[in-house]
């Protein structure tokens, strides 16, 4: 058996299906969809296992790789069938691999690997938000928002930011994988203000499918996020919703983004001399990276624990936030260009609860550049 590498297969693999189409059977999107997926378990074999070629690899390979999809799905990251989608992807790469004779069998097919995958059951029922936590939940940000109208702006930005948050992960079906950056994923660097459109009420995501997704952000999600915006105001719309409060990550962007822009090490050191790094960032326009997935479940524990929302000791996720629904029916794939940010019309006409005032008394006038501090 001819010693082949993974990802030199993955290459051949991909450009195989990449090839025409001519049934319209939808090869060619699968090839796209399917890249990123393989290429990420490439160099996850390679970081984790030091498995560089297809033959070394084995069914405890592959139980390891079911075995990290499970423990991401338990913290919230992937949902299960996200995961299974993950695995059969590249099980039906290494089923290829057979078929063309650089592999003996297909160790991805094993009952021993595919029993380590999550199952629907994966998450606990306490990771769910029922009604009363939500509204619990949202009652505490909400109102911590209203006090923070008297105080810095740094302060309004964090609690505008946090109540947007909790908005935005209770009243749309956007997952937390779509909204923050998840690090393992390089497709998925968090939503931007770019991807909101505020005219029609929806925001653009890359969805489970891999493909960009228009998803409806109701009155409800709106209008925190759209008073958080003002409060942040970034310099341009590619700057993520929330992004990261690590300053190293900020410094190592804008250091990044300098270079690219011609700037040598000494300039930039000059730079960061006088100001900091997030100082640079919005005087150069600099979009910082977004907040990660496991930041926000960070912030999401202090604030459960904040509001008194708590089970069993467990404290509620990004995932777990979404209501207990099947995939929203009113996803559709994003084909269009969006047009520029645009306060909705529409939006002031829709009545909103009682018990969901909007906060008409928070004084987002002045910005500074205080670094965030989650």
């Amino acid at each position: 058996m001819t010693a082949v590498a993974i990802t030199d297969a993955v290459d051949a693999y991909l450009q195989r299906k990449a090839v025409g189409d001519p049934d319209s059977s939808g090869a060619g999107a699968y090839a796209a969809n399917a890249e990123s997926i393989l290429r990420r378990w490439a160099e996850w074999l390679e970081r984790e296992h030091e498995i560089g070629s297809i033959v070394a690899l084995s069914v405890e390979h592959m139980r390891a790789y079911a075995t990290e999809l499970r423990r991401r799905t338990e913290r919230g990251e992937y949902t299960a069938s996200t995961a299974d989608t993950y695995y059969a992807v590249v099980r039906a790469f290494l089923s290829w691999c057979v078929r063309g004779g650089i592999l003996e069998d297909n160790p991805a097919a094993r009952d021993r690997a595919e029993a380590a995958l999550p199952t629907a059951e994966t998450r606990s029922p306490n990771d769910s938000w029922t009604a009363d936590r939500r509204r619990e939940l949202e009652g505490y940000v909400r109102e911590r928002a209203i006090e923070a109208g008297t105080r810095s702006t740094r302060e309004r930005r964090t609690r505008l930011r946090e109540y947007a948050m909790v908005a935005v992960l209770a009243h749309s079906s956007v997952r937390g994988a779509e909204l923050f950056r998840a690090p393992e994923d390089d497709r998925r660097t968090g939503a931007t203000w770019d991807d909101v459109d505020f005219y029609t009420g929806t925001i653009r995501v890359l969805g489970k499918s891999q493909r960009l997704e228009d998803v409806p952000l109701p009155a409800r999600a709106r209008t925190p996020l759209r008073r958080y915006r003002v409060v942040l105001d970034p310099p341009s719309n590619d700057w993520p919703l929330f992004p990261t409060g690590h300053a190293p990550s900020i410094a190592s962007q804008v250091r990044a983004s300098l270079r690219e822009r011609g700037y040598d090490e000494s300039e930039i050191d000059a730079l960061f001399a006088d100001a900091t790094a997030v100082e640079l960032a919005r005087e150069r326009s600099i979009a910082p990276p977004a907040i990660t997935t496991e930041g926000a479940r960070s912030v999401l524990k202090r604030l459960c624990e904040g509001a008194g929302v708590d089970v069993d000791g467990n404290y509620l996720t990004p995932r777990g936030v979404r209501r207990a629904e099947t995939d929203d029916p009113y996803r559709r794939e994003a084909t269009a260009s969006k047009p520029t940010l645009r306060a909705s019309v529409l939006e002031q006409s829709i009545a909103v609860p009682a018990d969901r005032p909007l906060i008409r008394d928070i004084d987002a006038g002045s910005h500074d550049e205080s670094t965030e501090t989650d």
